[in-house]
């Protein structure tokens, strides 16, 4: 049998940093980009001044770790709420406030069902995960995956905000190759909003046109 193609842990790595990168580049109407030199590291490790992290199981296991210095967590916030229809007035400058916090979770629950789709449309693997935990800190607090890796490997990107802001991606997961036997199209990606857009318009067109016969209808009761 012929092994069309390879996955690595890398290529995993890179599907994460495009969902982080589109997710929040779309949600903050601001370009966030990532570095294209990855870093090998020895362990995954919350870091001031908000981390967040999020575990994953199923066709793998691994931990995702995002660090946030406290300039990119309030320009993301604040570019997010600014625009949610936010007035620039009624949003929090401090890094600690709760809502910072609420909403740096929110965008991570996005970029995680973003890159869990994502997975399951190209790769045909099924991962489950938590719900991304937020966490305001002044002190580095060392991670690890909970359960056994025969082959763990580790590895850290830096992100970059429009505003030059840094942040850091860390990814810890079991060294893993899934090889494709039989070629298979990928699933489309299905978007919400499309869906809910053309249900409006086909409703809209279906309006007009009973409009439009109701009205011819009166016309040849009327005789005209």
């Amino acid at each position: 049998m012929k092994k069309t193609k390879t996955i690595t842990t890398d290529d995993i790595l890179l599907k994460l940093c495009q969902s982080i990168g589109n997710v929040l580049t779309t949600a903050t109407d601001s370009q966030v980009g990532y570095s294209a030199m990855v870093q090998k590291i020895n362990k995954t490790s919350l870091k001031p001044d908000i981390g967040c992290f999020v575990l994953f199981d199923g066709g793998f296991t691994g931990l995702v770790v995002t660090n946030f210095s406290q300039q990119a967590a309030l320009e993301l916030y604040q570019n997010y709420m600014l625009k949610m229809g936010m007035s620039k007035d009624d949003l929090a400058i401090h890094h600690t406030a709760d809502e910072v916090a609420d909403v740096l979770g929110e965008l991570m629950n996005q970029v995680v069902g973003d890159f869990t789709g994502k997975i399951r449309r190209e790769l045909r693997i099924s991962i489950t995960q938590n719900q991304p935990k937020m966490l305001a800190l002044n002190k580095q607090v060392l991670l690890s995956v909970d359960t056994n890796l025969d082959r763990p490997q580790a590895r850290r990107v830096s992100f970059t905000t429009e505003n030059n802001n840094i942040f850091y991606l860390e990814l810890a997961m079991d060294k893993t190759e899934f090889i494709q036997l039989e070629e298979f199209e990928q699933m489309d990606e299905v978007d919400p909003d499309e869906i809910i857009e053309s249900a409006k318009k086909a409703q809209s067109k279906k309006t007009q046109n009973d409009t439009v016969d109701v009205d011819l209808d009166l016309l040849d009761e009327l005789g005209i």
